[in-house]
């Protein structure tokens, strides 16, 4: 075939947007057009109209036309293959099929019909792939973003630097007029380094949430003699984001970047919290691909200490690990390594000195990295499968792999296309059709030993099967994914056990399927 033109007009004749693919001044590409409504006057419907020269090949989008003009001796069935094609692709970036809408996404459109049509000539593409094509994902760019986050990244860290500068400079005058820095002095001040959000490897990739899910504890700025500050980096974010809010910038605690894509809602747990009272944290990053091979799995883990009374500062925990899968621990630099290592105990290294006081500090980290499918805490599998009318039947399934983890408030979040009314054949659970995100929402409130597996059928027209994917998993959990806990608290002076609350949340930063 030759397609010489390709355009949206209206009923009345009115040409919103033309895109021409052979060499042809515009006087005559101006005036096909202008010939097609007439020769539609006679109120006849047909799917095409012929001339002494083109034949113009045209299908109804509601008040408009989809229309091509091609030349006779082309085949009239690939022509009107080509028009379904094109059909499909204004849905894909019009949200309604109305001329302002048209002309709004105009350029998108015209990106799009390049891709179909070349020289004239049909190109050999579906509608994920003009999809894809119209993306132009490009390398350089991707550099270019990286290289914006890393300068971006470093500027926060000097704002950082600067806000705890000042926060040190407020603290010392305020001291100056009475209480002496006896308890301050050595390796323990505030440039020692310890923080209550250490990260493992990259500083930057592991960011703790400004706000706990315990309730918080009314922080002190002072503290009485003999005791120690071992750094106040919860502070200092405190006073970074109060600095970003003043300068009109709108701060939000998450660290899931995807676009569409729902942070795991992170259930609180109903915890007495005790004057000793720990946080075990857990992340998890996870990349599948849909053939169900395992691209990424990272795990990272943080243990804070938490103590509100002073009797209590002089403690040591006692960790139990039962893991066998290669987690690599690392404790802070003022905890006693041997320790750890022979008793795993965690502890200062000069017993006489107490943790510091209402502040989150960071005892214990790990990481685990693996390319082990065995390591997932859930599987997720998708089949989309071509209906043989112009649509998809799709089944997809979960299964819990790890029979001691209990999985809440679990969510799986499925791409549709523009425009795509799902029907839902079966389903474990509850589902919810976001059409104006065009997501397919698989909702389980609890995903454990009793519920370790579950499926979901629907039907979606107008679909292609890569239009389901990357698919979206978020969970919380108040069971751990390390095999690690803390069994007690005991006194350092005569090792008597200390009355202590734990808090344990593992959930997801981004879990998805491509």
């Amino acid at each position: 075939m030759v397609l010489i033109a390709a355009a949206v007009c209206t009923k009345a004749g009115k040409t919103i947007i033309s895109r021409q693919f052979v060499e042809m001044t515009k006087a005559r590409i101006e005036g096909l057009l202008a010939a097609f409504p007439k020769l539609m006057s006679t109120g006849k419907q047909h799917t095409f109209v012929e001339t002494e020269s083109v034949r113009y090949v045209y299908q109804p989008l509601e008040k408009l036309y989809m229309l091509l003009i091609t030349t006779k001796a082309s085949n009239i069935l690939e022509d009107l293959e080509t028009l379904r094609l094109f059909a499909r692709v204004i849905p894909e970036y019009c949200k309604s099929m109305d001329e302002l809408e048209i002309a709004e996404n105009a350029f998108n459109l015209i990106f799009a019909f390049d891709e179909i049509v070349a020289l004239g000539y049909r190109e050999s593409v579906n509608l994920a792939q003009i999809r894809t094509f119209v993306e132009m994902d490009s390398h350089e760019e991707r550099i270019y973003q990286a290289v914006r986050f890393t300068q971006e990244r470093e500027a926060k860290n000097k704002m950082r630097e600067k806000a705890k500068e000042l926060q040190r400079q407020r603290m010392e005058a305020n001291k100056k007029g009475g209480l002496k820095n006896s308890g301050f002095s050595g390796g323990y001040g505030i440039s020692s380094g310890f923080t209550p959000t250490p990260s493992v490897g990259d500083s930057a990739a592991y960011e703790v949430p400004l706000k706990p899910s315990y309730p918080p504890v009314k922080k002190s700025i002072s503290a009485g003699p003999g005791a120690m500050k071992l750094g106040g980096k919860a502070r200092d974010v405190d006073s970074f984001v109060d600095q970003l809010k003043e300068e009109g910038e709108s701060v939000v605690a998450t660290s899931v970047a995807a676009a569409g894509v729902k942070a795991a809602p992170i259930t609180p747990q109903i915890i007495n919290t005790e004057p000793v009272h720990l946080r075990q944290e857990e992340r998890l990053n996870v990349r599948i691909f849909r053939d169900g091979a395992l691209q990424n799995f990272e795990l990272h883990g943080l243990v804070t200490l938490h103590i509100s009374d002073e009797k209590w500062g002089r403690i040591r925990v006692q960790l139990e690990n039962r893991d066998s899968r290669g987690i690599q621990l690392q404790t802070h630099p003022n905890v006693d390594k041997e320790l750890f290592r022979t008793r795993g105990q965690i502890g200062l290294k000069t017993p006489s000195k107490p943790f510091p006081l209402n502040t989150d500090v960071g005892v214990l980290k790990w990481r685990l990295q693996t390319q082990d499918e065995t390591a997932l805490p859930i599987t997720i599998n998708c089949w989309p499968s071509e209906n043989g009318t112009d649509g998809c039947d799709v089944n997809i399934e979960y299964e819990l792999e790890h029979d001691d983890l209990e999985l809440n408030d679990v969510q799986i979040n499925i791409p549709l296309p523009v425009g795509c009314n799902p029907i839902v054949n079966e389903c474990d659970g509850q589902y919810t059709h976001e059409a104006r995100r065009n997501i397919l929402t698989w909702s389980l409130p609890l995903v454990d030993a009793s519920t370790k597996s579950g499926s979901m059928e629907f039907s979606a027209p107008s679909s292609d099967p890569s239009d389901f994917f990357p698919i979206h998993v978020s969970f919380a959990s108040k069971t751990s994914y390390a095999k690690i806990k803390v069994s007690e608290v005991l006194l350092v002076e005569d090792e008597s056990p200390v009355k202590h609350s734990v808090e344990t949340v593992f959930f997801t930063d981004s879990y998805e399927v491509v």
